[in-house]
């Protein structure tokens, strides 16, 4: 469970914006807010720089549909763009499987159509383009060549590192197609029923940030490939009850304290043949975490995680035997766990740069010939590597050592340990990435004056030129709302035991004596990034400051990117800890003299959803309503991986399960609730929310509902976004804003 649906599909960031239209303000609307073009400017997507550096190529939104996506290439050279595949003349129209609709579901891009991926061939000279289930191989004067027509689509698609080959999943098994010319062959041969060669689980997908199941070798000659069966995994009927009917799905769905897939790994030459088996260990009940190779091709690196993560083995594979070794091993304290990482890079001298978190803080270390340096250091969080520069010794990485409410992208040298230096302005949330050899980085911004920009810049941080400098001025789409744009304040308040939570608000303008209502969102959950940063991110927050409330937002302990004691509060006790932060968010906004105290409503989705109900059941007539999107009701109903990490079994830790549940208690709930749903959703299954209302229906406890047919854990989209949030202040305003004070 992440974060991406925290705010039915739109996700929320903080905006004051001090330059004043000269017209009269405009008003927000919703069809304004989720109509096309985006608000917030055209975002590229998925930027990256050619092979040799001469072209910038992205995925760009339709002024007129901002869910399709087109290929764009910007000459570094001369400044000049084109689109060089168009989404609508090239691809067949053709509806997606099921299967490439759920790996976008996991991914958060389910409401994206086009082009939503593309892979550089090494030589730079074409682009590999994976277009409405089919693949097209795209050379720089836009003309397209279709790789594949079959039934089925491929799935993962990506050229091999040397660029001899495009590889994909079909039908379950892994193909392998020359890149030049000539027909696909099928390496792997027994993929059916619930058996799958070269794709991710469902839990690698959702929760381990793990896309793919196969792994190229860098010269091309081997690859590792996963195979997983999903016969021990129990079957959950799910009706995706859509509009014109309802499809029956037996899905294999690993719910906590259950049986997950099979899992094991091999490795083959090009073709299939030579395949061994790599040993993964005595203990079946493992997850797959991460595989990589070494830049010699020598050995393959495999990140081996127990079920209860609480310790994660690298182990190093002879890919000629599969035998395997231990590396080493890291280890979570008695009462937390390991959060698996993507800042890692084996490097051609044979060390490794890992990222860990046993100080309590994740840092980045350098680890040769069994030895450990620490490179950075501090009460602060390393978020992601971005680059490695070899040939200087050179780290490029993201973290907040200037602020929690900031990222900036920062160096360290491999021979100077500790000494870091800050490559981005403070003031903006940065993230970045960079070519393979770390000489230039593409760096995306924004703050609370400034939607987001792209700019490219060289390894020192000095930006170049502008990607997208996306300027609010005349003739962009949000210019016409700049005077109705209201400050966003930023604070902190004390939880129980003196930790500072960070806040942000947004007011409408205040007219003395005047109190207000109060939209108090709230995520909550563990594993997620933080909702409140110093970040641009949409124009809901202000249409909802427009309509007359005020927006107020938290992160609670139990929160990602705060060190682990921040984090490991929530261990063995969801529901507890989170629910008391809100309520201290609670008691100091009621506390504002702008504020009317009786009128403070709660919206979260998801995690966030189940906030909702634990908020409301904890804490009667504190708040005036709630709205309780997609929740989780029980956790032994939500998968494995995210709920055994922080909640353990459902056996062992039974009593844990039993107080974290929202359904028990639901007739506690005295104040109005709206309950939301897409009846599709195969992520929290529709069964959350319908055993809620049959408990609540059951107790005569009143309750409105509004479930969406055919939409999954996103409800949104043209159309149903203005549906979903008319709705929900419908309900907010009969129940809170317009509902006279007694």
């Amino acid at each position: 469970m992440r974060a991406s649906w925290a705010f039915a599909g739109v996700m929320l960031a903080c905006a004051a914006v001090p330059v004043m239209a000269a017209d009269a303000p405009a008003k927000l609307t919703l069809s304004r807010v989720f109509g096309s073009p985006d608000l917030s400017g055209v975002q590229p997507r998925g930027v990256r720089l050619s092979p040799d550096g001469t072209l910038l190529t992205s995925l760009r939104p339709r002024a007129d549909e901002k869910e399709r996506f087109d290929l764009w290439a910007l000459d570094t050279r001369t400044g000049q763009e084109r689109m060089l595949v168009d989404s609508k003349k090239v691809g067949s129209g053709a509806e997606l499987s099921e299967a490439e609709k759920m790996q976008r579901e996991r991914a958060r891009i389910a409401g994206s159509k086009g082009i939503v991926a593309y892979d550089w061939a090494p030589d730079g000279k074409t682009i590999l383009v994976p277009l409405d289930g089919d693949l097209y191989l795209a050379t720089l004067d836009g003309a397209t060549r279709r790789l594949t027509n079959s039934p089925g689509g491929a799935l993962n698609p990506i050229i091999s590192p040397k660029g001899g080959f495009v590889s994909f999943v079909r039908g379950q098994n892994l193909f392998v197609q020359p890149l030049g010319g000539g027909d696909a062959r099928q390496i792997s041969q027994d993929g059916a029923g619930t058996v799958h060669w070269g794709e991710a689980e469902f839990v690698a997908q959702e929760e381990m940030d793990r896309r793919t199941g196969y792994w190229w070798s860098p010269q091309d000659t081997h690859i590792a490939v996963e195979r997983f069966d999903e016969a021990p995994v129990g079957i959950v009927t799910r009706a995706a009850i859509g509009a014109s009917g309802t499809k029956v799905y037996d899905q294999r769905y690993p719910a906590a304290g259950t049986p997950n897939v099979a899992v094991e790994l091999y490795v083959m030459k090009a073709d299939g043949s030579g395949k061994v088996k790599v040993d993964l260990g005595q203990n079946p009940d493992i997850y797959l975490a991460r595989v990589d190779w070494t830049p010699d091709g020598k050995t393959l690196l495999v990140q081996r995680e127990s079920r209860d993560q609480k310790t994660l083995d690298m182990l190093t594979v002879d890919p000629e035997t599969g035998k395997s070794s231990i590396l080493f091993t890291e280890k979570s304290g008695t009462r937390s766990w390991l959060n698996l990482t993507e800042a890692y890079r084996p490097m051609k001298d044979g060390s490794l740069i890992w990222r860990s978190e046993r100080t309590g803080y994740g840092h980045l270390y350098r680890f040769a010939k069994g030895k450990w340096t620490a490179l950075t250091k501090g009460d602060w969080v390393v978020q992601q590597l971005i680059g490695v520069d070899e040939a200087k010794g050179r780290l490029f990485f993201t973290g907040n050592k200037d602020g929690v409410l900031e990222q900036h992208v920062y160096s360290v040298d491999i021979a100077h340990p500790g000494v870091v230096t800050r490559l981005t302005e403070t003031g903006w949330w940065n993230g970045a990435s960079m070519d393979h050899a770390a000489t230039r980085m593409i760096v995306g911004r924004s703050n609370p004056t400034q939607p987001t920009q792209v700019y490219l810049a060289d390894a020192s941080g000095k930006r170049l030129s502008w990607i997208n400098e996306n300027a609010v001025k005349p003739g962009h789409p949000y210019y016409p709302y700049l005077a109705s744009h209201q400050q966003t304040t930023f604070g902190t308040i004390k939880a129980e035991d003196g930790t500072d939570l960070y806040y942000e608000m947004i007011t409408p303008p205040l007219e003395p004596g005047k109190k207000y209502p109060v939209f108090f969102q709230h995520y909550g959950g563990p594993g997620t990034g933080q909702q409140v940063t110093r970040a641009w991110g949409g124009a809901l927050p202000q249409y909802l400051v427009q309509h007359g409330y005020i927006f107020f937002q938290i992160d609670n302990r139990g929160s990602y990117n705060r060190g682990k004691a921040f984090e490991d509060h929530i261990y063995r006790a969801m529901g507890t800890v989170e629910v008391a932060d809100q309520l201290a968010g609670a008691k100091f906004i009621k506390s504002q003299p702008f504020v009317d105290p009786a009128k403070v409503a709660i919206y979260g989705w998801s995690y966030g959803g189940y906030m909702t109900l634990k908020m409301l059941e904890a804490n009667q007539g504190v708040y005036a309503a709630g709205v309780s999107g997609a929740p989780v009701t029980q956790w032994n109903l939500y998968d494995t991986h995210y709920t055994e990490r922080y909640m353990g079994s459902p056996v062992s830790d039974a009593k844990a399960y039993a107080a974290s549940a929202a359904l028990e208690n639901a007739p506690k709930i005295k104040d109005p609730l709206l309950l939301i749903h897409g009846m599709a959703d195969d992520n929290v299954v529709f069964t959350n929310s319908t055993a809620l209302a049959a408990r609540m229906q059951s107790t005569d406890t009143p309750f409105e509902m509004m479930f969406y047919p055919g939409y999954t854990h996103r409800v949104g989209g043209p159309g149903i976004s203005e549906h979903l949030w008319g709705t929900i202040l419908t309900f907010l305003d009969r129940n809170v804003k317009d509902k006279p004070v007694r």
